[in-house]
């Protein structure tokens, strides 16, 4: 393991569900963070784990390569965790310009300040399972093509090739993570299904299902994920993994509708049907991923069934919600 004391990090995105959860991880080990911040959200797990006043924070969007550059010249950053994004599906289908510009020119500015800076080691970018797009052969593995068509897809697909790009061309030491969907406690986008269906049932009302409840997908449970990233930082930081690329996940596949199921049963309420809108524009059947890659290079394994995972999740909402 790669001693993470007094190390110098850079965490975009790090009042974000994955970002709050990694940089706890990182100020626990004693690395001195800095952390990305756009918008101050009080109820975030961001300030619920008091992270606010254990970093220090740097306030602006990841649109402003001066502010960027100044960050990580300033407070001499040696590893970059890239997370900020906009990462809503539904959000990006409205305004596609919002989220180009966040997830493409924000990812942009991250790597050409870090071309121009000396002292950075390690960059693990966030890609996603959505990069791929659309494929004939499934589960997914890093051989594929990125092809991605609607627009919460293509820039991801976008922010993987620029990482790509920027290793090719510069030699910057990026690593790309290529995750399923994450969930845990700390979610505060209730339109996505994990949170969306704890708070229903909590509130005593049936589940929404925005699609027909056939789409399968990966979960991956946050705390594997910070897992994931940490493990890619190390292995970059050996000298090893650059420019690669790599799926994490369970390998469990589940559809929508399943997932619900096994959320209500979990919490005790195995009588209460969803509601299915049947009305989810622009997503992709099936998505799942293979982690062979990782477990062989990289020796990853997930700590967390699908089942541990939700369970303390729910049990990070009753408490928020005021309702353990």
């Amino acid at each position: 393991m790669t001693g993470w004391r007094q190390r110098h990090v850079l965490v975009t995105g790090c009042t974000g569900l994955l970002g709050s959860w990694l940089t706890a991880w990182l100020a626990d080990q004693g690395a001195d963070v800095v952390g990305l911040v756009r918008d101050r959200v009080p109820a975030a797990n961001f300030h619920r784990l008091g992270l606010d006043a254990r970093i220090a924070t740097v306030t602006g969007p990841i649109e402003d390569f001066d502010l960027v550059e100044r960050a990580i010249n300033e407070y001499e950053v040696e590893v970059i965790f890239h997370l900020a994004a906009q990462t809503i599906v539904g959000i990006a289908n409205e305004n596609p310009r919002s989220t180009f510009s966040a997830n493409v020119l924000g990812t942009c500015n991250v790597l050409e300040a870090v071309r121009r800076a000396s002292r950075v080691r390690a960059v693990v970018l966030a890609s996603s399972d959505k990069a791929y797009g659309a494929q004939a052969e499934l589960p997914y593995r890093e051989t594929a093509p990125l092809v991605g068509r609607h627009p919460y897809d293509v820039s991801k697909s976008c922010a993987d090739l620029i990482g790509r790009c920027y290793w090719e061309t510069y030699r910057v030491p990026v690593g790309v993570t290529r995750c399923g969907n994450f969930y845990g406690g700390g979610d505060l986008n209730f339109n996505r299904i994990v949170p969306g269906t704890i708070r229903s049932l909590i509130d005593g009302e049936r589940p929404v299902i925005r699609s027909d409840g056939s789409l399968v997908r990966d979960y991956v449970y946050v705390k594997d994920a910070v897992k994931a990233y940490v493990l890619l930082a190390e292995t970059i930081l050996e000298g090893r993994a650059h420019g690669e690329a790599y799926n994490f996940s369970n390998e469990v596949q589940v559809t929508v509708l399943d997932l619900v199921r096994l959320i209500s049963r979990l919490m005790g309420c195995d009588s209460t049907e969803p509601i299915v809108v049947d009305a989810a524009p622009n997503e992709i059947g099936h998505q799942y991923l293979s982690a062979e890659k990782a477990r062989r290079e990289l020796a990853w394994q997930p700590d967390f069934s699908l089942e541990q995972g939700l369970t303390e999740t729910i049990a990070w909402y009753r408490a928020f919600l005021g309702r353990a």
